[in-house]
C-alpha cells in the first residue's frame, strides 16, 4: 500500500510544518505527502521546499495562481497517481482534520468488503462539528439534505473535504476533465462522480474542528457556487 495524502495550501506557513509532521506520523511507511501551493505570498511555498529537501516522502506542485480548490484537487490527483499511489486521501492543512483519522481510512481500505472511497463524516452516528456557530453548521447540515434530496447520492456530508480514494476510483474519471466544479462545490461533485461511476463509499465518523491558525478560506460564495452546481449536476445544464 502507498498512500499519497493531498492537502492544498495557500498562505498556511503557521501549519505546513506541524501538518507534515503530523501526517508522516499517521501514515505507513511507504505514506507520501504532496503539498498543492498556490503562489502563496507568505513564503509557503519556500517553507515547503525545505521540507522536501529534508524527507523524500514530502512533494509539493507550485502552482501559478489561485485557480480554485477543485483545480488544485485535480492536479493533485492526477499527480500522486503518477507518483504510483494506491490510495490517496484529501485533506485540509488547517488541523480541521485529524491526521490520526488517516489510519481510520486506511484501516477501512484495508477490511473486507472494502469501499472504494472513505468519506470521513460530521454528520454520521459519532461525528460532529466543534467550534462552529450555529448558523454556519445550519447552513451545512440543511444544505447536504438539499444536496442528498436532489442528487441521489447515498452520502450524509457531501460538502465534507476529508476522503480517501481507492486508485481504481479516481482513474475511473479519466483523465478528469468530466470534472467540472473550480470551487469548493467540488466535493459534492466527487461523491456524485463516485456513485454515478459504481464506486461503494462509505461514510465514517470524525470531529472537524475550526482551524487553530492562520485565516479561513470560507466565503458566502461559497453556498451559491455549490446550489449552482447542484443544480448543473442534475439537469445537465452547461
Amino acid at each position: 500500500m502507498k498512500p499519497i495524502v493531498v492537502i492544498p495550501t495557500y498562505n498556511e506557513r503557521e501549519n505546513v510544518e506541524a501538518m507534515a509532521a503530523a501526517v508522516l506520523d499517521n501514515l505507513p511507511p511507504e505514506g507520501e505527502l504532496l503539498f498543492l501551493d498556490d503562489n502563496s505570498p507568505d513564503g509557503t511555498g519556500e517553507l515547503i521546499d525545505g521540507l522536501c529537501a529534508k524527507s523524500a516522502r514530502v512533494h509539493v506542485m507550485h502552482r501559478k495562481s489561485k485557480e480554485g480548490l477543485g483545480r488544485a484537487y485535480v492536479a493533485g490527483f492526477a499527480e500522486a497517481l503518477r507518483l504510483g499511489a494506491t490510495h490517496v486521501i484529501e485533506m485540509d492543512c488547517d488541523f480541521s482534520h485529524d491526521p490520526a483519522d488517516i489510519k481510520r481510512m486506511l484501516s477501512e481500505m484495508s477490511a473486507a468488503d472494502a469501499p472504494d472511497v472513505v468519506v470521513g463524516s460530521r454528520y454520521v452516528k459519532g461525528g460532529k462539528c466543534v467550534g462552529w456557530p450555529f448558523k454556519r453548521w445550519f447552513i451545512s447540515r440543511f444544505g447536504g439534505l438539499f444536496i442528498r434530496m436532489v442528487l441521489g447520492v447515498p452520502v450524509k456530508d457531501p460538502t465534507g473535504g476529508f476522503k480517501c480514494f481507492r486508485r481504481k476510483a479516481l482513474e475511473s474519471l479519466g483523465d478528469f476533465s468530466v470534472i467540472r466544479s473550480f470551487g469548493y462545490s467540488f466535493q459534492m461533485e466527487m461523491n456524485y462522480r463516485m456513485a454515478k461511476f459504481g464506486m461503494k463509499l462509505k461514510e465514517i465518523p470524525i470531529t472537524f474542528t475550526e482551524r487553530r491558525a492562520g485565516v479561513s478560506k470560507i466565503s458566502g460564495s461559497i453556498a451559491t457556487e455549490t446550489l449552482k452546481m447542484v443544480f448543473k449536476l442534475r439537469f445537465g445544464i452547461g
